[in-house]
This record gives structure tokens, sequence and C-alpha cells, in this order.
């Protein structure tokens, strides 16, 4: 089925998951933003690709999905990056760096509030970008706002469907990400999901997952990157997506191969029906034992004369086993 559990005791956590809190970007979304806006500022003497070569220059090498898709925009209108210096990443923030000589930020609003940067002149436009599901990456050229360029993810084709099984299972679905609050919305309107808790810190996704699970909850928490591992770790279970980064895996209870939501319903389905075979199979033993043990030591022989051969206590011991097994075989049709 796809599904590796570390252990029985995982297994039957999962049965008792209430609440299930989603990554966005690579669990819920295809992980691969495209740009589709690079939007100067106003007054700026730029032309929009100059602004994608200063973006795509300090996003090289990056392996984040936003920095990614500002170069492949840049390689595919055939524009030469540069080299930066003093590069640093600033986790749930963006990036900053020289490039050709000048000082650059690219990042959230959080970025630019941080350095006291004012994006006032571009406000309007942020809004309308994400009110339609974009996310943006603000610019900034040596301590002024020169633009920003606007990515969107596909959410992923199956991820409806899957977000309104877990519903019908009674359970509580919430989205967790560092993307700001309106392109969140966006996206969990078209999911179908009410909960969502936006512009998160990595750190902050911990806090969540314990705020969360301190209010009585047991919190499954659904990720696929590096960012994600603190909170895989922190939740009562943790899945990871296969297809993401290998520390997430290491930190989750659960490893998804593939990248298919599915596997996150049938695991649940999963740990229910294995419950169910385990008080199954405990009723039947006992049963089978209150009732032979006693015809086995005699009960019957005063009044019917039964009594029951050793060669039979063995069969009937062994058929025991048999049920039990052929019981939690059963199981192979839920794979299927």
């Amino acid at each position: 089925m796809g599904i590796l559990i570390k252990g029985g005791e995982v297994l039957e956590r999962v049965g008792k998951v209430d609440t299930i809190v989603f990554d966005k970007t690579g669990t819920l979304t295809s992980g691969k933003p495209r740009v589709v806006d690079v939007i100067l500022a106003p007054g700026i003497q730029l032309d929009p690709e100059r602004l994608l070569i200063f973006a795509g220059s300090l996003e090289k090498g990056s392996e984040h999905p936003l920095g990614v898709a500002v170069v492949a925009e840049a390689q595919r209108r055939g524009l030469k990056l540069n080299t930066p210096s003093d590069f640093s990443a600033l986790p749930g923030f963006g990036v900053k760096g020289i490039v050709a000589g000048k000082s650059v930020l690219l990042g959230n609003k959080g970025l630019m509030v941080e350095n006291q940067i004012d994006i006032s002149s571009i406000d309007i436009q942020l809004d309308k970008s994400t009110e339609n599901g974009k996310t943006p990456l603000i610019i900034c050229i040596d301590g002024q706002v020169s633009g920003f360029i606007t990515a969107m993810d596909t959410i992923k084709p199956q991820a409806k469907g899957n977000v309104l099984q877990l519903k019908k299972m009674g359970l509580e679905v919430v989205m967790l990400t560092g993307d700001n609050c309106k392109t969140a919305k966006v996206v969990a309107g078209q999911l179908g999901i009410e909960k969502v808790v936006s512009e998160v810190l990595p750190s902050g996704k911990v806090a969540e997952i314990e705020r969360i699970r301190k209010s009585g909850h047991c919190v499954a928490m659904v990720g696929d990157g590096i960012n994600d591992a603190p909170a895989l770790a922190s939740a009562d279970v943790g899945v990871a997506m296969g297809s993401g980064a290998a520390v997430a895996m290491e930190a989750s209870d659960i490893t998804l191969v593939g990248s298919d939501l599915k596997a996150v319903v049938k695991s649940i389905e999963l740990s229910k029906a294995t419950m169910s075979k385990i008080r199954q199979n405990l009723f039947w033993a006992f049963f089978y034992n209150i009732v032979g043990i006693p015809i086995a030591a005699g009960v019957l022989y005063p009044v019917y004369g039964i009594l029951l051969q050793p060669v039979f206590a063995a069969v009937a011991m062994s058929l025991s086993s048999v049920s039990v097994v052929g019981n939690s075989l059963l199981l192979n049709k839920r794979s299927n």
C-alpha cells in the first residue's frame, strides 16, 4: 500500500488521531510553483528582466521551491545569472546577499518590515496578487523596494477528494503554512479546508502543534520538507511524504512512498481495521479458552461422560491459532 510504519505502537496511535494538520507546499500542492508575474515598483529604472536577474542570481543554488521557480524562469528567458556573495537564507522570511555589488533582499512582507523597508508603493498590487492565490516575493535593492515576483503552485489533483474523505471520517483538517494569509485562504477554500494557520515560521509550526495537543486532541502532522521535521517530531503521529526531504522522513512515524495523499486516508483506515482485528482475535481467543479449558478439565464428565482426549485438544488448539491468523489475513483485502 506504500505505507511504511515504524512499529505497532505507531499503528495503534494513528487510530486515535482526531486532528490532521497538513503543510501546504509540497504536501497539498505539487511543490513546484512557477513564476507568473514580474512587477516593477513605480519609478524604478529597471526592466522586468533585470529585476529577474537580481532575484535569480540571489536564489542561485536554492532548494526552496519558490527560489527554484525564480531561477527556472530566469533560465527559461535565457538570462545570465551572477554568483551572489554574503548570501544568507532567512527561514520563514526569504534570502539576502550581494549581487553585482548591490545589497539585495528577496522575500515576504515580514522580511521588509524587519529591515524597515517601505513597501507602500506596491501594497495595492501585492493585495491583488495574493487575492488571486499568488505568492509574492518582494525584492529590495540597496534599501529601496524595486518590485516583486509572483509565483503560483498547483494543487495536487487528488488533494481535495482526500481532504473531504478525512472530514467524512470525523477528522478535523487544518492547513499550516508559512505563506501569507490571503494566498493560504484561497488555497484552503479550493480544498474545502476551513481552519487555516498562515504566516507561520518553522518554529511556529511546532508551537501550533503543541497548542492543538494541549487542547486535548490527538494530532497527526503531514509534511515533506526540512522545515516540517520539528513539527513532525512533535506531533502524536508524524507523516512524511516519500517525495520530500530525508530529514523529514527520519523525523516521522509514518513514511508514505511517493506523494499520493490517498495513502494518508489508507493509513488511518488500516490502523482502525488492525485494532478491530486485534480486539476480535482477543475476544475469540478468550472465548475459546473459557469454553475449551473446562471441557478439557472434565467438567462435562460427571453428567455426560465426555472427556477431551489430548489429541483432540492439540487439534483444537491448532485450529484456534489458524482462526486467529486467518482472521488477521483478511486485512489483505484493504490493499486491493
